[in-house]
């Protein structure tokens, strides 16, 4: 069954987004990063090549022909087949669940501070719940 994370109280849920791909791949795990469209896969892709400030975290667009091979792929379409090739993490920044997160290890979702954000949260959260899922949640406030 996937293990779900919730880390809580993010100041900036896409640098929170870079920082736990960062300690993904560091470990030799493969992470899908689901974005809500095309602009926040442009910002997560940008964010990628620029954290941390001396080096850049491996990704790719879920099209690129190197996915497969690629440690962290950002898009915004569910049904891009590259994602197949990962099933370790899916880090979720769309609002909404991901109807295809069974398939992974692990689901990430990172909820920010703002109250509109922790509402739809909250009902991923119950959401999971209500199926059955075991939930961890991580306040991580501003420990990013």
């Amino acid at each position: 069954m996937t293990q779900i994370d919730f880390y809580t109280h993010s100041p900036d849920k896409y640098h929170t987004a870079c920082v736990l791909c960062a300690k993904a791949v560091e470990r030799g795990l493969r992470v899908v990063v689901y974005t809500p469209d095309a602009a926040a896969t442009d910002k997560m892709d940008w964010l990628l090549w620029s954290t941390p400030a001396i080096g850049f975290i491996p990704h790719c667009r879920g099209s690129d022909r190197l996915a497969a091979v690629t440690p962290v792929i950002v898009d915004h379409r569910a049904d891009t087949p590259a994602h197949e090739a990962h099933d370790d993490i899916l880090l979720n920044l769309h609002p909404e669940q991901p109807l295809f997160f069974s398939r992974f290890h692990r689901l990430i979702e990172i909820v920010g501070t703002d109250e509109g954000d922790r509402d739809v949260a909250r009902g991923r959260f119950r959401f999971y719940r209500d199926r059955g899922y075991e939930i961890q949640t991580h306040d991580i406030g501003n420990k990013t």
